[in-house]
């Protein structure tokens, strides 16, 4: 990997794109921290603990707890990616001019990213005036409370709308997939952040006068955390590299005086061929729900139907984690019939002579294709689906349970306080499996990219 690096930096175009693309996330980050006019949210984040809104922070660099300029991040265009594709598949007509114009789909993107980015930035405009952390100029009445609002709509639509075109530029100008460059410089630059979180969280909850039970709990919280990070680590680069490869075999063919083909060679499918896009899309619509709550100002506290649903749908809940499991499996079947066509792979086969021993050439060449391709696509939308909601059950369950059991029957807290420790442990771990899988699939992603243009850059002569 070190050597891909340093092979890549010496190649002088691949070197501009590299350049290029830690440019624009440098521009990305420090819009991250560009002030909104007349808001003062610093300490926003804080009532964003244990809800939906707390991953949604996250994926954004911490710019929503900020509420900084580029506060919606990335979400609005993922959202309007998602529903362009899915309209695609619906209706015929825009089905054909995704294959045939893709800039008008595009423009097309880029105006339902505006819209959903109007419809989001009005709900944070509303959350942040409801809330006791709002901006002190919200506090206006009348007039001025819609002139505040409106500038600061505004200012977040015109972020979004930055950061769908910075997106834009890493795609055509630089390397990988502009969105989830952003997603992973957000989760890394975020990392610092979190252990820090985390430590106030130890030493806030058992005050320094009873460290027997601090150390204990800061000492075995720290070794699970870093286990479980380790082991899915090596398992996802495990999973992400496995491949499964039908065999092919070239006819012989004489060409002029000189013969071609005989030799057997094989056709590699990937395991996870769709990378870390199925958790993207399915973090984005599972969580769309509980974010309208969120901003309509349910906190789930209440009594009535709609903080019921609040609880129903949460991150907490059982529904949370089903739901998201069946959305991985679903966007990685629908990704993949998107991004590999078995017709087409079997008619550039029988054009060059290729066919696979036992299946004959044509149709049956495709439907056996098909047939492995639904397979593997179910082994790998498994396996993102079980690393992506495993943290989500195990926080509010298994790691509660098991912090409790190792403070239960002490002398230094209170049971409150040990279920209170307990439950906010937990909540680091929910949300762990997605962004895991996002850091460590684009860094993957980024350096396949880099090998194949390496490859096309190095080859042989003709002596």
């Amino acid at each position: 990997m070190l050597q891909t690096l340093k092979n890549a930096w010496r190649t002088k175009d691949i070197r501009s794109k590299l350049l290029f693309t830690l440019l624009i996330l440098l521009l990305y980050r420090i819009g991250t921290v560009i002030p909104v006019p007349f808001v003062d949210a610093h300490d926003f984040a804080g009532s964003f603990s244990g809800t939906i809104l707390d991953y949604l922070n996250l994926l954004s660099g911490g710019s929503l707890g900020q509420a900084t300029l580029f506060a919606l991040g990335v979400s609005p265009y993922i959202n309007s990616s998602i529903i362009i594709q899915l309209l695609a598949v619906v209706f015929p007509k825009l089905g054909e001019l995704s294959k045939t114009d893709k800039k008008k789909m595009g423009f097309i993107t880029r105006i339902t990213t505006v819209v959903l980015a109007v419809i989001t930035a009005v709900g944070y405009y509303f959350l942040l005036a409801d809330s006791a952390l709002a901006p002190a100029a919200t506090k206006g009445q009348g007039s001025a409370f819609w002139f505040y609002g409106i500038v600061i709509v505004v200012c977040y639509v015109a972020g979004a709308s930055l950061v769908m075109w910075l997106a834009d530029r890493i795609n055509e100008h630089g390397i990988g997939n502009g969105v989830s460059m952003i997603l992973f410089a957000n989760i890394v630059t975020s990392l610092p952040q979190q252990c820090i979180a985390m430590y106030d969280l130890v030493r806030g909850t058992f005050a320094y006068e009873k460290p027997v039970g601090y150390v204990i709990l800061a000492i075995f919280f720290v070794l699970l955390l870093l286990a479980t990070i380790l082991a899915m680590t090596v398992f996802v680069i495990f999973i992400t590299g496995s491949e499964r490869r039908i065999p092919v075999q070239y006819a012989k063919r004489v060409v002029g005086r000189k013969m071609y083909g005989g030799q057997s060679s094989n056709l590699p499918i990937k395991l996870n061929m769709t990378g870390v896009m199925p958790v993207i899309f399915a973090s984005s619509i599972v969580s769309l729900v509980p974010t309208i709550l969120m901003l309509c100002g349910v906190t789930g506290e209440g009594e009535d139907f709609w903080n019921w649903l609040a609880r129903f749908l949460g991150s907490d809940g059982i529904v949370y984690p089903i739901v998201f499991f069946i959305l991985i499996i679903g966007f990685a079947y629908f990704y993949t019939q998107i991004t590999f066509d078995p017709v087409e792979v079997a008619n550039n086969l029988k054009k060059q002579g290729g066919a696979i021993p036992g299946i004959r050439q044509g149709r049956p060449t495709s439907d056996y294709i098909k047939k492995i391709l639904n397979k593997i696509t179910l082994a790998g939308a498994l396996f993102l689906s079980i690393v992506a909601v495993l943290p989500v059950i195990a926080g509010p369950h298994i790691v509660q349970h098991i912090v409790e059991w190792i403070l239960s029957g002490n002398t230094y807290y209170s049971a409150e306080t040990v279920a209170t420790a307990a439950k906010s442990y937990s909540s680091v771990f929910t949300f762990g499996g997605t962004s895991l899988i996002i850091v460590v699939g684009v860094a993957l992603e980024t350096f396949r990219e880099l090998e194949a243009q390496l490859t096309m850059r190095n080859y042989k002569g003709f002596l």
